[in-house]
Order: structure tokens, then C-alpha cells, then sequence
């Protein structure tokens, strides 16, 4: 995934700066980077924030930053901000999304003749730079960016800084959010409204699917009006967003506990303890609990000083051991107890496979799980939230594979709960990791949980809806 930070202010941005886009490390990636506009010009830092924290990368950069425009940003892979200079001026651009037609616009840009590409690790193009050359092949940046996101297959939302203020544009679809956010004399974009409290700002205006807004020292301007369609990632509820923040006006905390009572709803089986696979799944069962009126607890705690996310290293091996490493289990509320867990979701299950069975280990007598969403069966190709490099790896296709074989070409009963074949699904995925019972979140309840009507939601991965 990624995740950015800009501002505009009359006085020095720095400070808020630093620390608006260290509120976006949850998302768990590998680059991060700062960009800021002086009288002097752009000045950039870009780190490996690989296996180190955002803010002891970057503490003695920030000494050497001064400006009142900045953006930040935390990038899957590549490095950011860029700094261009084109027939538009300098400027500094900051990218989030996965764009699937990458090959076909650099072919086509490479058609001007003066086009060219620096290389990333590995010999790829940096997304960021192909949507700098797409805005830079028109008249103005209004044009430019319009015309890069008409383009995009998949998404982009971007920060991009020019001398006297910075664009922010919401990708075409709206699959991620941009808020803005007010203080004083300040105004700062964000993806993450839990960037703005602590940083004395207040939520001011969503950004709708494809619009363009322009920050400055002296306010805001809209470039672009929104389009009507919207799809914003239904993940955002159920996993990424951090628990403070809201997107749509819809807080994730609150959405997650509404998701709990759906799944409390759907069960009637006598527990002892409810508890979520920490920390993502914690929010869930907490509506659970509340709702089903059974206690909560923390059979597991979570020790996070030295270790990462565990969905970030591309080795399973690697992402196992962190996740083993860094769960800790608590055997006095696990043993002879029937537990009930919820997970945000089921996307590989080798984690939560040998995480069952250090339950069973301790002494659990029943072991239930409720992911807070659907099956994952079609994987998502509009963002980079999942590190699984082919769709196959995901439970349940390796369940359907299992079922139908490898030549299977219709999946789609399998996304319907009520047929026999997802009922045959989920038993084998429930057996392949040892659990009493596993019962998934239906669609429909997951779209009441988040608060807005399905057609604005993309919920491809698990339907294919988009």
C-alpha cells in the first residue's frame, strides 16, 4: 500500500510534516521520503525504512529542512518523492497505487523520442516517474494530472509541490482517500485523518474520486470537481486504515466494532472467551464480544520494539518467523478454555496455521475463528495492500484448486455463502487449519458494518465486483 502527507503554511511546515507522514508507518512499507520547498529550492531525503522506524531515519534530516510547503510520503517499493524539471517548472511528486498498465504507457511514451526512464531495483520503471513524464507531455499541471489519471489502469493518488503550493489529487475512482485538513494558517493532505489531532488539525473536506485540489499558504482551490462513480477499498475498514482515522466521514475503530456484532449475530455456539488476532483483528472481536455479551480477553500480546510487520518481507519464511517472534501467548487464558478469535482476515493462512496450533499447544480445548470479511478468492489489482505474488497462494483458491483442480475457469458460486460449493471451501480451509469452526463474514454484512452503499465500495477480492 503507501501513504502520504502534504502541507502548505505561511510559517516553517517541517515539524507537522515529519510527523503527519510518520502517522502513515503502519502501512507497513519500505521507502520513506520528505520533500520541501524554501526560497532556496527543493530540498529531498529519501531512507530504507525496511527494517527501521520513519522518524530514526529521519531525525537529524529534518534539522537541515526548512520551508512552509512539504510533502512526505511511505512507498511500497520505490523511491519518493521524485524531484522533475520540466517545460511546468520544478517540482516534487509523491505517488500511491498500483498501476497495471505500466508497459503500455511507457511504449507509448517512448514514442516522443525524448522520452526516458531512470531504473528502480530490478530493472523496473519507478510508477512515480511514468506519471511525472504523463503529466509533463501537457500544458498544465491541471492538465497534465487529468490526463495521467484518465490514463492509469488501477489507481494513483498524488501529492505533487510546485513553488507556491501543492496539487492533490485523488486517483479517478477514489479507492484511496485525500482529506484536508485545517490549523491557523496551515492546510495539510492526508490519506490518514489520525495524522491531524495531535498535530492541532482539524478534518476540513474529502476530496471526492478524481478530484483536484489545490493547497496554498492562503487556503484551498478545487482544479477539478469530483466524478460521481466512487469505489474506495472496503480494506480500509477491515484492515489497513489505522483505528483513529475515518475515511468518508466513517470512523475504522467504530466500523470494526459494528463488523464484530455482525459476526456475534450470525453464531450460536457457547464460548468462554472471545479475542482478536492482534492488533488488526482486536477491534473485531470487541464488537464481538460486546454484542454476544461473553468476556473479552488477550490470550496473545503483541511485542512490537524490534519486530515489523509481519505481511512486509517478500520470504515466507522471513514473514513466519516474524510472526511467530513477535505473538506471545498467555497459557493461564488459554488453557482448557474454548476460544473464539477474530482476524481481519484469511489471506494465505500459513501465519495463522501455526499460530492455531501454539493455541492448541497451550492447552485451548476448542479453537473458533471469524474473519471479518469474506473469503479472498479473486485478489485485489487495484492496490498493493498484499504481498502474495500470485492469486494461487491465496486459502481459499488453494481450497477451490483442491476442489476443482487446476484448470477451473468460474469460481464465482464460491462467493456465494449460501452455495454448496463455498460451504466445501470453507471446510477444507477449516481443516487445513485445524479450527473447531471457521465462519466468515458475509458481504452483505460487511457492507452494513462500513456504512455505505455497496456500489461505492470495491469489494473485487472477494466478488469481483468493481
Amino acid at each position: 500500500m503507501g501513504g502520504f502527507f502534504g502541507i502548505a503554511s505561511k510559517n516553517d511546515c517541517v515539524s507537522d510534516l515529519f510527523y503527519g507522514t510518520d502517522y502513515h508507518s503502519h502501512l507497513g512499507t519500505m521507502r520513506g521520503g520528505l520533500a520541501v520547498q524554501s526560497a532556496n529550492g527543493i530540498t529531498r531525503f529519501i531512507h530504507d525504512i525496511t527494517n527501521a522506524q520513519f522518524r530514526g531515519k529521519f531525525e537529524n534530516d529534518i534539522t537541515k529542512l526548512n520551508g512552509n510547503l512539504g510533502i512526505g510520503v511511505i512507498s511500497d517499493m520505490e523511491d519518493q518523492p521524485l524531484v522533475i524539471s520540466s517545460h511546468l517548472g520544478t517540482y516534487a511528486i509523491v505517488t500511491v497505487g498500483k498501476i497495471n498498465n505500466m508497459a503500455e504507457l511507457a511504449a507509448k511514451a517512448f514514442t516522443k523520442r525524448t522520452t526516458h526512464f531512470s531504473e528502480m531495483g530490478g530493472g523496473g520503471i519507478n510508477p512515480t516517474e511514468l506519471v511525472a513524464t504523463l503529466i509533463n507531455q501537457e500544458a498544465t499541471f491541471e492538465i497534465g494530472i487529468q490526463q495521467a489519471q484518465d490514463a492509469i489502469e488501477g489507481s494513483c493518488s498524488m501529492l505533487l509541490m510546485t513553488e507556491t503550493g501543492i496539487f492533490a489529487s485523488r486517483d479517478k475512482l477514489g479507492r484511496t482517500p485525500i482529506i484536508i485538513g485545517k490549523k491557523n494558517d496551515s492546510y495539510a493532505a492526508t490519506m490518514e485523518t489520525c495524522a491531524f489531532p495531535n498535530l492541532g488539525f482539524t478534518t476540513d473536506y474529502y476530496l471526492g474520486p478524481g478530484e483536484i485540489m489545490f493547497l496554498s499558504p492562503d487556503g484551498m482551490e478545487q482544479r477539478k470537481p469530483p466524478e460521481e462513480k466512487m469505489q474506495i477499498c472496503s480494506f480500509l475498514w477491515v484492515y489497513y486504515g489505522y483505528p483513529s482515522s475515518s475515511y468518508e466521514s466513517i470512523n475504522v475503530e467504530d466500523s470494526r466494532y459494528r463488523c464484530g456484532a455482525c459476526l456475534s449475530r450470525e453464531d450460536d455456539i457457547e464460548i468462554d472467551l472471545v479475542a482478536g488476532i492482534p492488533d488488526s483483528g482486536t477491534a473485531h472481536a470487541i464488537g464481538y464480544a460486546n454484542d454476544a455479551r461473553v468476556p473479552y480477553g488477550r490470550p496473545f500480546v503483541k511485542y512490537t520494539p524490534t519486530w515489523p510487520r509481519s505481511f512486509m518481507p517478500q520470504n515466507q519464511q522471513i514473514r513466519d518467523l516474524v510472526a511467530a517472534m513477535k505473538l506471545i501467548p498467555i497459557k493461564e487464558l488459554i488453557s482448557g478454555k474454548r476460544l473464539l478469535f477474530c482476524e481481519d482476515s484469511i489471506v494465505r493462512g500459513t501465519q495463522l496455521q501455526d499460530t492455531v496450533q501454539r493455541i492448541y499447544d497451550f492447552g485451548a480445548k476448542e479453537v473458533h475463528m471469524r474473519p471479518a470479511c469474506p473469503p479472498l478468492i479473486y485478489g485485489c489489482k487495484f492496490l498493493n495492500f498484499s504481498r502474495s505474488k500470485s492469486v494461487l497462494d491465496l486459502a481459499a483458491r488453494r481450497a477451490i484448486r483442491e476442489l476443482e483442480g487446476e484448470n477451473v475457469t468460474d469460481i464465482s458460486a464460491y462467493a456465494d455463502s449460501s452455495s454448496d460449493k463455498y460451504k466445501a471451501m470453507i471446510e477444507i480451509i477449516c481443516n487445513r487449519l485445524h479450527l473447531t469452526t471457521l465462519k466468515y463474514q458475509k458481504l452483505d454484512n460487511l457492507v452494513k458494518a462500513i456504512g455505505l452503499p455497496k456500489e461505492k465500495l470495491c469489494t473485487y477480492c472477494w466478488d469481483k465486483c468493481e
